[in-house]
C-alpha cells in the first residue's frame, strides 16, 4: 500500500515545481523557483575580471551568497545585516551552492570573469536551499550566455560541463520520501539533501539520523530517491531555458 502524505503526494513524488526564468530584469541572469511552498529568487551578477588571488590564471570564479528575508517563516526573524554578523548555517549554505554550481562549470571555459549568485528565500516551506541550488543553476546558465553575447567569454566556449539540482529526501514514520516540506522535515527520522548532477553523479551528500540511525538499506533507498527526484529537476531546467527569458 502506497502512503499517501498530508499534501496528497505520494512518497516519491516532487512538490509542485515552477522556474520563471528571467524574473528579474536587472540581474544577467535570474530565477524564481517554487518547491511548493517553498519560494526563492536567484540572481546571477556577471563581472569582467576575477579576484586579485585568481588575477593572470586564466581561470574565472562562481560564488554564491544566501538570505532569508524577515517574513519568510511563520514568525519575523532579524536581518543578519542589523544583527552585525552572517550566522552560521547561512554561511554553510552559501558555500554549499557556490560548491555545487563550480562541480559543473569548467573555470578555465569561463575566463577570467566573476559570477555571484544570490539566493534570497521568500518563503520557506522546507527544502530552501536544495530549491537554491536548483534555481541557481539556470541563472547561472543565463549569465554564462549573457557574458559570451558580450563577448567576455568565447563563443564556442562549453563553459558549463553539466546541470546539477538538489532535493531533500528522508525517513518518516519508517517510509522513504522525497522532498520534504516543513511538516515533514520537523519530524523526520533521518533527513538529507543530495546535490546530483544531470549524469547522477553525487556532489554532496548532507545527511543526518534525527533519531534512530539508518542502515545502508535505507541509504541507498534515499540516494534512489534522490537521483530520480534531480532527474525530474532537470527536465524543469531544461524546460525554463528552452523558453524565452521572462516568459
Amino acid at each position: 500500500m502506497t502512503t499517501t502524505r498530508a499534501d496528497g503526494r505520494t512518497p516519491a513524488q516532487l512538490r509542485p515545481i515552477t522556474i520563471e526564468r528571467g524574473w528579474s530584469s536587472q540581474a544577467e541572469g535570474s530565477a524564481l523557483i517554487s518547491f511548493g511552498g517553498t519560494k526563492v529568487l536567484c540572481t546571477a551578477s556577471f563581472t569582467n575580471g576575477v579576484p586579485r588571488w585568481l588575477t593572470g590564471k586564466g581561470k574565472g570564479w562562481v560564488t554564491a551568497e544566501y538570505a532569508m528575508l524577515p517574513r519568510a517563516t511563520n514568525s519575523r526573524n532579524d536581518r543578519e545585516s542589523v544583527k552585525g554578523r552572517v550566522g552560521g548555517r547561512t554561511h554553510e549554505i552559501s558555500r554549499l551552492i557556490g560548491r555545487a554550481l563550480r562541480a559543473v562549470v569548467d573555470t578555465k571555459a569561463l575566463g577570467e570573469n566573476t559570477i555571484v549568485i544570490d539566493c534570497d528565500v521568500l518563503q520557506a516551506d522546507g527544502g530552501t536551499r536544495t530549491a537554491a541550488i536548483t534555481g541557481a543553476y539556470v541563472a547561472l546558465a543565463d549569465a554564462i550566455e549573457w557574458g559570451r553575447e558580450k563577448k567576455f567569454i568565447a563563443q564556442k566556449a562549453q563553459v558549463l560541463r553539466d546541470s546539477v539540482s538538489a532535493v531533500s529526501v528522508g525517513i518518516i514514520d519508517g517510509e522513504p520520501m522525497l522532498d520534504l516540506a516543513y511538516v515533514e522535515d520537523v519530524r523526520a527520522e533521518t533527513d538529507m539533501n543530495v546535490v546530483v548532477t544531470g549524469r547522477g553523479l553525487f556532489v554532496e551528500v548532507q545527511g543526518t539520523a534525527e533519531g534512530a540511525p539508518f542502515d545502508k538499506a535505507e541509504l541507498d533507498a534515499l540516494l534512489e530517491l534522490a537521483v530520480a527526484g534531480a532527474a525530474d529537476l532537470r527536465v524543469h531546467q531544461l524546460a525554463a531555458l528552452d523558453e524565452p527569458a521572462g516568459a
